[in-house]
């Protein structure tokens, strides 16, 4: 299983972005897929997650802002950023991988939230 993420820029406080997650693998329709984010200077966490049935999870700090969803192709995994703050800047990055595991990494996107 392969990711690449993309989207991320520079947006000013209460803008929007959308993050993309392309995801090749035949088996990865089955599983689910999360966005994570590492602040600067801090820990790497889980942000928000979508199950291969499309249940999903989101952290306190996102939840009513942040929507993560999957393409219909199935290929593919968006997270949309609203009303984005400073405190979301970080390096996004989908992760996947079987019964939960997150073994399968891409490489980040930079997400710069200006005050």
């Amino acid at each position: 299983v392969q990711l690449q993420a993309s989207g991320g820029g520079l947006v000013q406080a209460g803008g929007s972005l959308r993050l993309s997650c392309a995801v090749s693998g035949r088996t990865f329709s089955h599983y689910a897929v999360g966005w994570w984010r590492q602040p600067p200077g801090k820990e790497r966490e889980l942000v928000t997650s979508i199950s291969g049935g499309g249940e999903t999870w989101y952290a306190d700090s996102v939840k009513g802002r942040f929507v993560i969803s999957r393409g219909s192709a199935k290929d593919a995994v968006y997270l949309e950023m609203n009303s984005l703050k400073p405190e979301d800047t970080a390096v996004y990055t989908c992760a996947t991988g079987p019964e939960g595991s997150y073994i399968f990494w891409g490489q980040g996107t930079l997400v710069t939230v200006s005050s």
